[in-house]
């Protein structure tokens, strides 16, 4: 049974996650949007032979934001790896990490940045790569200032238009959904997601130089640019394969392949 767990970060936040499973540590991190229950179907199938994090990333679901909704433009990356550091540090000191969408450009941006992760494993990084458009540089700006006025609707019309691509009509149905509310809860979070995002959103030199192993995933039926920006991608890192899982449609996540390929992918190394 999954135990919820909490760590304090270095800027003060409470960062949540799910624990499960012995063995090796792997950590979950979710997307725009998300919490941790999006990558938490993975953790039944692995837990048996791994330690699986499944994490709130800051202002989701259980985690807090010492950062408040005012001051959102002050929001850097390096205050969401912390936030991983203090996840690892508290499981252990070392861990494998599994990012999806913008969790996994996060992931890189953590190994990069010389957090303790000794394997990568990157689904649908939405990098502009493989035809993918950058985001307009001037969109993080504008959510800044949505979010700072207390417009969370469209914050996260915004959002998901400008950044994550989505058609116009496709996000007015959206807004008539019942579901639109937990998204608005979620609207300091763009920010999060359009910084980890900005232009150009290319891998940094210190992600493409990583000596560590890194698989990049994508699933057979997802968006087709998400799976030429995975293959580009692993082109770019220095020991990346890509492999393509079957399923996943619009984008969302393939549970059983992907978990069958964490498998294969982090067993040789023990990680």
């Amino acid at each position: 049974m999954a135990e919820l767990r909490t760590v304090r970060s270095a800027d003060g936040s409470t960062i949540a996650y799910e624990r499960s499973g012995a063995g090796p540590t792997l950590v979950l991190l979710a997307g725009a949007f998300n919490d941790r229950r999006t990558c938490a179907p993975l953790a039944p199938l692995l837990e048996d032979a791994f330690t699986v994090v499944s994490v709130d990333r800051r202002g989701r679901g259980d985690s807090t934001d010492a950062i408040a909704a005012a001051d959102v433009g002050s929001y850097e990356v390096a205050r969401e790896v912390e936030d991983l550091d203090a996840v690892i540090a508290a499981e252990g000191g070392s861990a494998a990490v599994f990012g999806f969408s913008s969790g996994a450009i996060l992931a890189l941006h953590a190994a990069a940045a010389g957090s303790s992760v000794r394997a990568l494993a990157l689904y649908e990084a939405p990098f502009a790569l493989g035809g993918l458009p950058a985001p307009d540089p001037a969109v993080r700006e504008r959510l800044v200032a949505l979010v700072a006025a207390g417009e969370r609707g469209e914050a996260v019309a915004t959002m998901q238009r400008d950044v994550i691509g989505l058609p116009p009509e496709a996000v007015e149905g959206a807004r008539r959904s019942p579901y639109w509310p937990a998204l608005e809860a979620l609207a300091p979070t763009v920010v999060h997601d359009a910084t980890v995002c900005a232009a150009p959103n290319v891998p940094t030199d210190a992600m493409r130089s990583l000596d560590l192993p890194v698989l990049v995933l994508a699933g057979a039926s997802t968006w087709p640019g998400l799976r030429a920006a995975g293959r580009a991608l692993a082109d770019e890192l220095r020991d990346a394969r890509f492999l393509e899982v079957p399923g996943g449609e619009g984008h969302g996540i393939a549970v059983e392949a992907t978990a069958h390929a964490l498998r294969e992918f982090l067993a040789p190394a023990g990680s």
